[in-house]
């Protein structure tokens, strides 16, 4: 409380009664200041006071209307006590102070009363009003706090979805320039499509420049991968939605118990649930009391399964769902083919990148979305994670080659099926016999069987299951010599300091050219053997 909120407003216009009532009041610590009138009172109290001690002499009809019009200013936090000195034969039917008390918190003695009476009545009056500024004070920091959260959840979003972005652009970019550099070795000399594939290049190239912009604001986007419980995870979270979502939101949880396993970063899947069901929450009208309802469950994906995902169907297998409804407006079908563009919103003051850093995250842990939506009568969004043991199974069936006797085999690991199938052709063409795996523990579980044929890992950082650090860890306890190329859409800073003293071999960027490539392998090859050579 400031200097002016301390303040006691006295109007007692009859003799010296307002003098004598702040003498008595500064004898118990308490500051009182005389007004000439209601409208001196009302005018006062805008600018900050404790209480106010009114003789009901003082009550005009001009001075009633304009204190009851700074009561009603008042902002929600506050309500000013004022103590009312009246005669019984007065108040009982006094217009004035019955307009008074019904616009502020009035608390009535009748005189003649002890000094001590008043006193007393004041100083509780008083201790009320601090507890109501200490109340301001926690919704000010509250606020502060708020807008920080929001601020940092704003730039987090940014974060996820230009990281994401950049990461899976560069993926692609290593499809589309691998491919144009094959096909412009294997062009016969002088042909008239050699310039059109150099275009090509460059403009991958370009592109890629682009994307290490987009990774230099992005703050790389790191998953923090390990086996984990989605209904654990979402249990954990329903305290803090009842806390948060309006009362007149009923919220039902309906977590499936010993749900499989699923590989995923926890603190982002955390983030998918509070962006799913705070926007359900939302979505229910002010006027009525809505449900969400949020439910978890196993399930099996079929090529029979009829589901319309947002992009790319995720491949058949054991799958964990989160599943997240409400009976809210819902959406029309133009609204919701604009909910996962970036800044689209159909809120006010909302930012429009929840949905869309939800899709992304989901993307990057390998699972599925669709919604569904009807106007008028509520959405329900399904989102699909792998199962962690149909992810082994699926990395095992992706083993695509096996060594040949004689030559130099390499393990491409990485999660996106182009960049493997990309840094085969090229390997292949260049004499080397080629090793696939989807993920880092595909990666670990084949190396573990064939780590005396493989020369050497190109490995990309951000996988799902398990990514290339830890990878790269179980690798060194398989073979402690193993030979280690990371590949990864981000950029070298980043890669070299997560993988600092983790032993690495070396690093390229995506996208890459076939001649980068093979460069990069056989330079690595050539210094691992003169070492070996050296330390013989």
């Amino acid at each position: 409380m400031s200097q002016n909120d301390d303040r006691v407003l006295v109007v007692a216009p009859t003799g010296q009664d307002a003098i004598l009532i702040c003498e008595q009041l500064a004898a118990a610590g308490l500051a009182g200041v005389t007004c000439v009138g209601l409208e001196e009172f009302a005018d006062i109290a805008l600018d900050g006071a404790a209480t106010g001690v009114i003789a009901e002499e003082a009550l005009t009809e001009e001075g009633v209307q304009r204190l009851t019009e700074a009561l009603n200013a008042q902002p929600a936090w506050s309500d000013l006590p004022i103590v009312m000195l009246a005669d019984r034969e007065h108040y009982d039917n006094g217009d004035l102070l019955q307009r008074l008390a019904d616009a502020g918190n009035v608390i009535l003695l009748e005189r003649p009363l002890q000094v001590k009476t008043l006193v007393m009545t004041v100083q509780a009056a008083f201790r009320a009003r601090r507890r109501q500024y200490e109340f301001r004070e926690y919704l000010h920091q509250y606020e502060r706090y708020q807008e920080q959260v929001r601020q940092a959840q704003k730039l987090e979003s940014l974060g996820v979805l230009a990281g994401g972005i950049a990461h899976d652009f560069n993926n692609i970019l290593t499809g589309i320039l691998g491919n144009a550099s094959l096909a412009a070795e294997v062009l016969p000399p002088g042909s008239p499509a050699r310039s059109l594939i150099d275009d090509v290049v460059t403009s991958s190239e370009r592109a890629a420049a682009l994307t290490n912009q987009m990774l230099a604001y992005a703050g790389k986007g790191r998953f923090d991968v390990r086996s984990t419980d989605l209904s654990a995870i979402v249990g954990k979270l329903g305290d803090f939605f009842r806390a948060s979502i309006p009362k007149r939101v009923v919220l039902e949880l309906r977590l499936a118990p010993e749900l499989p396993p699923m590989e995923a970063d926890e603190s982002q899947i955390e983030q998918i649930v509070m962006n799913l069901v705070i926007n359900a929450a939302e979505s229910v009208p002010e006027d009525r009391v809505g449900t969400v309802w949020v439910s978890t469950m196993a399930h099996e994906l079929t090529p029979e399964s009829v589901i319309h995902f947002q992009g790319a169907a995720p491949p058949p297998g054991s799958y964990v769902a989160l599943q997240v409804s409400d009976d809210g407006a819902g959406m029309d079908e133009k609204t919701l083919a604009k909910i996962f563009d970036p800044f689209f919103t159909t809120k006010f003051l909302g930012r429009g990148l929840g949905l869309a850093a939800v899709q992304g995250i989901v993307r990057r842990h390998g699972g599925g979305l669709a919604v569904d939506s009807v106007p008028g009568k509520g959405t329900t969004f399904q989102i699909y994670f792998p199962a962690a043991q149909s992810r082994a199974a699926a990395a095992k069936a992706e083993r695509e080659a096996i060594a040949e006797p004689g030559r130099v085999t390499i393990l491409v690991v990485d999660d996106e099926d182009i960049v493997r199938r990309t840094a085969s052709s090229l390997l292949v063409r260049h004499g080397f016999a080629v090793m696939t795996a989807e993920n880092g523990k595909a990666a670990v579980e084949l190396y573990r069987t064939m780590h005396d044929r493989i020369a050497l890992v190109l490995l990309d950082m951000t996988m799902p299951v398990m990514d290339g650090e830890a990878a790269l860890r179980e690798m060194k306890t398989i073979r402690s010599d193993v030979k280690v190329i990371l590949s990864s859409g981000f950029n070298e800073a980043e890669a070299v300091r997560r993988f600092a003293g983790a032993g690495l071999s070396g690093f390229i960027q995506k996208p890459y050219t076939s001649s980068r490539l093979v460069e990069k392998i056989k330079r690595t090859l050539e210094n691992e053997h003169a070492v070996g050579r050296t330390n013989a």
